[in-house]
């Protein structure tokens, strides 16, 4: 299942990241895998890369339009930096 991340990407404060977070934990709690994605950028993945228990981000839009200004292999390389700095910290 595919938690649509654009409210939050659109207005990235507590509330729509707990509505986020409430959503991937519920789909979980009824032992859905959980994706999340929609206007997840450079800016706003951390917090939701946070969520312990996602299954995969959908980020493409964002790496493509990064890849204009410092090429695909620089723009995937930052977004993966970017999430495993997380994944080693934060879960």
């Amino acid at each position: 299942m595919e938690i649509h991340t654009g409210p939050y990407s659109e207005n990235p404060d507590k509330e729509e990241l707990q509505r986020v977070k409430d959503a991937i934990f519920f789909a979980q709690k009824i032992g859905l895998k959980t994706n999340a994605g929609h206007g997840l950028n450079y800016t706003n993945t951390k917090a939701i890369a946070e969520i312990p228990g996602i299954d995969q981000l959908h980020i493409g839009h964002s790496v493509i339009a990064r890849a204009v200004f410092v090429g695909v292999k620089e723009a995937v390389r930052e977004m993966k930096n970017l999430i495993n700095q997380v994944s080693i910290v934060g879960v």
